[in-house]
């Protein structure tokens, strides 16, 4: 028997049934209209936002990464909780838009950013995170074109990476960002092209748990920031740095301390050089805010034994919840957090392995864990689904389709 990922603590049940911000997942399921489902609780996200702002200083504003998860009310539940906005697509930008936040707080970083999302960022009053000189000059030449003065940052290439990161995002040949050797010569050619200079994006890594490794990170970060300025001779008004703040998905996975990393962040900003004495800072964070929010439901459609394993077949699947099934950035496959939604709580009673509906063995929800007994009609649980699950997963692979989707 394999163990499961942890289940975030705080999920309920109703008469055996698993509760969300109260309400039984089968009376969500009958107002959404069936499953598959994702559930997104406005109330964690409410938490987790509250648990942010009184751990970090308060010179740090929260910026959220919209690719985590791009659900539109969750984006307008955002924009009322948080101080800016990342985005990494021209469809992120009108996404944003929708919901009337000001694109003055939103900032575009990317590598392969086309003309036409150049255009409307620049537009918009977008803050561009560059990623090239090349991306520089063509933006250049599209503000000069249509008599505008774009807002530009840089996004810095640095020469470290986030220790136990689960991707690394800087340090050595990357495509994202520019060499932090090269971002001096490019900071005066920003500035001297009257562009509105709004500072560096600095991102080293994601999906870490070990608050040392964070904190240093952020450390080290501000360092980078404070000599490039100084090279650059010119005073840095903002620094994004980064995220990088892990959810325990797996088993033997804990929680960030959170309280260590804001206290380390504290004493890393006390005592600024000059040139970073009025900068801003700002985190930017996803997975954090949603991730453990968010349940992905599918009900079981049939029960089998094969070879004397038991496979519970549901209506769900890879194509909403690539991540769970070992297929999104994981090297050895390890399950998620999951239950038995219609007996939540109750002793495990049999090893089952949960499988979608889609006809490839890599379509595994859950393999061999430990589960009370389900049958045809009973509903799965696969914890941890609030950030890169529907939006991140083949929806249409095999003709199957999206998920609902419904905040509460």
């Amino acid at each position: 028997m394999k163990a499961l990922g942890p289940i975030p603590a705080g999920f309920d049940a109703a008469g055996g049934i698993l509760a969300i911000d109260g309400r039984s997942v089968t009376e969500l399921i009958a107002e959404a209209g069936g499953t598959p489902l994702f559930v997104y609780s406005g109330d964690r996200i409410r938490q987790r936002v509250a648990a942010l702002r009184a751990a970090l200083p308060e010179r740090v504003a929260i910026h959220y990464a919209l690719k985590a998860n791009p659900f539109l009310p969750v984006v307008e539940l955002m924009s009322s909780l948080v101080d800016g906005f990342d985005i990494a697509s021209g469809g992120e930008l009108e996404l944003v838009r929708a919901t009337g936040v000001p694109l003055e707080r939103v900032s575009f970083a990317g590598p392969g950013k086309r003309n036409a999302e150049l255009e409307a960022a620049i537009r918009g009053g977008v803050t561009l995170n560059l990623e090239s000189e090349g991306e520089a000059r063509r933006a250049f030449a599209i503000a000069e074109k249509f008599g505008i003065t774009p807002r530009m940052a840089i996004r810095v290439n640095p020469d470290f990476d986030l220790k136990g990161s689960g991707m690394k995002m800087g340090g050595g040949a990357k495509p994202f960002g520019i060499d932090a050797e090269r971002v001096p010569a490019l900071v005066r050619e920003v500035v001297a092209s009257g562009a509105t200079w709004r500072g560096f994006h600095i991102f080293a890594g994601s999906q870490a748990l070990d608050a040392e490794a964070v904190a240093d990170t952020q450390r080290q970060t501000i360092a980078l920031a404070g000599r490039l300025a100084e090279e650059s001779g010119v005073d840095l008004p903002h620094c994004n740095l980064g995220g990088g703040f892990g959810i325990p998905y797996f088993p033997g996975d804990t929680p960030l301390d959170l309280a260590f990393v804001g206290e380390q962040l504290t004493a890393s900003l006390r005592d600024l050089p000059d040139v970073l004495a009025e900068t801003e800072f700002c985190v930017e964070l996803g997975r954090y805010l949603v991730g453990e929010a968010g349940v992905y439901l599918a009900e079981v459609i049939d029960r089998k034994v094969s070879h004397g394993e038991v496979f519970l077949v549901t209506d769900g699947g890879l194509h909403h919840q690539l991540a769970a099934s070992g297929n999104f950035g994981t090297v050895v496959r390890r399950n998620y957090p999951s239950a038995i939604a219609t007996r939540f709580g109750a002793p495990v009673e049999e090893e089952a392995t949960i499988v979608g509906c889609l006809c490839t063995p890599l379509d595994k929800l859950a393999d061999r864990g430990g589960f009370p007994r389900a049958d045809v009609g009973d509903l799965v649980a696969i914890f941890c689904a609030g950030a890169y699950g529907a939006s991140a997963s083949p929806a249409t692979f095999l003709g199957q389709g999206p998920a609902r989707e419904v905040l509460v």
